[in-house]
């Protein structure tokens, strides 16, 4: 069964997403990022590339030639999906494929908007019995 886990009050959503792709790489792990539109992807990949002076966390779209070998994949719509390890979900609605994968990452902002959201995505997973696991990320950086 899929892990769920929840990480609320982000205050910067796409640099938990690298700090989380970078811990998960580090580890071998391969990702998916779900993004809300492909211009969300195009600035995550910016990120991920130019991660630090002296690293990057390669990136490419589902559909890149290289997509079989990278071990982060960010993609906007769903419809190709490649690997089955840990999905980052960043949309408003639960992603409709999650329960391939073995970890779903949560991601939850700090405005009202998205939490309204994320609590709808919360119920959604733990009415289908899915234990689901939620970190506040503010009390995690203190």
């Amino acid at each position: 069964m899929t892990r769920v886990e929840f990480y609320f009050n982000v205050p910067d959503k796409l640099a938990k997403v690298t700090e989380l792709c970078d811990k998960a790489v580090a580890k071998g792990r391969q990702l998916t990022v779900f993004t809300q539109d492909d211009g969300m992807s195009n600035l995550l990949q910016q990120r991920l590339w130019q991660y630090s002076a002296t690293s990057f966390l390669p990136s490419v779209g589902p559909e890149h030639i290289a997509s079989q070998d990278a071990p982060i994949i960010v993609d906007a719509e769903g419809s190709n999906l490649i690997q089955d390890d840990i999905l980052v979900n960043l949309k408003t609605g639960h992603p409709p494929f999650f329960s391939r994968f073995r970890h779903l990452i949560e991601l939850v902002g700090l405005d009202e908007e998205d939490k309204a959201a994320a609590r709808s995505r919360y119920k959604f997973y733990r009415d289908r019995g899915y234990q689901v696991k939620s970190t506040d990320a503010a009390a995690a950086v203190g």
